[in-house]
């Protein structure tokens, strides 16, 4: 069994940065299609710009999102900080705001999971 916290910080304005973010989703789903393992997917930073692409049923990576989605949260600070906040509210995603308005990955770390940032 494995734990994985995969954090997409890659925002949304250069080739590489939609590199990224397919690399980081693919590995979300290879976790989440292993039924023994445990996967929190975090949009942070500038990757919480994705959002209301991955929403878009029109985006070239909503099915892949589709695939994850269920494991998806998102910085409460950061959505905010890059605007997108509404567009969080409006998919439903569960915010964090565990530490200064932000994930705590200390607490990943102390429950084992491996961070794996994209």
């Amino acid at each position: 069994m494995a734990k994985a916290a995969i954090v997409i910080l890659a925002g949304n304005e250069s080739h590489a940065d939609h590199g990224r973010l397919a690399n980081g989703l693919e590995a979300a789903k290879e976790f989440a299609e292993t039924d023994e393992d445990e996967l929190t997917l975090i949009f942070d930073g500038a990757g919480t710009q994705w959002i209301p692409e991955l929403e878009d049923e029109n985006s070239d990576y909503h099915a892949l999102y589709q695939a994850v989605r269920d494991d998806a949260v998102v910085c409460d600070y950061c959505s905010a900080a890059f605007g997108v906040e509404d567009a969080v509210a409006d998919a439903g995603l569960t915010v964090l705001d565990e530490y200064d308005g932000h994930p705590s990955i200390r607490s990943l770390v102390d429950d084992a999971y491996d961070i794996i940032t994209f």
